[in-house]
């Protein structure tokens, strides 16, 4: 079992820079991969960035070069470094850790983050 817990959302300006952060607890975390999604309203969920347990990051297209996840298993902690923020990043931000093609699945309850002049 792992509970995620998400911080760091907030409002800022168009241009601005956020820094979200996923702590996890109740699991060995270096097992996990660990991702980044977001929804706005009336839209799908979509996968933002993921650093796995083992192999390379990746991103989404529409936040590559602006957005860096980075994980410190000996914290527990991924963050989600956000710079050159648009309105169209407004959304809900989700902590999601799993393992693949298990049943260890876990979703924090999300950090709103509003990009808006």
């Amino acid at each position: 079992q792992v509970q995620l817990v998400e911080s760091g959302g907030g409002l800022v300006q168009p241009g601005g820079s956020l820094r979200l952060s996923c702590a996890a607890s109740g699991s060995i975390f270096s097992l996990y991969d660990v991702a980044w999604y977001r929804q706005a309203p009336g839209k799908q969920r979509e996968l933002v960035a993921r650093v796995p347990a083992i192999g390379p990051t990746t991103y989404s297209n529409s936040v590559k070069d602006r957005f860096t996840i980075s994980r410190m298993n000996a914290k527990n902690t991924v963050n989600l470094q956000m710079n050159s923020l648009q309105p169209e990043d407004t959304a809900v931000y989700y902590c999601n850790a799993n393992i693949r093609e298990t049943k260890y699945d876990y979703w924090g309850q999300g950090t709103q983050v509003t990009v808006s002049s």
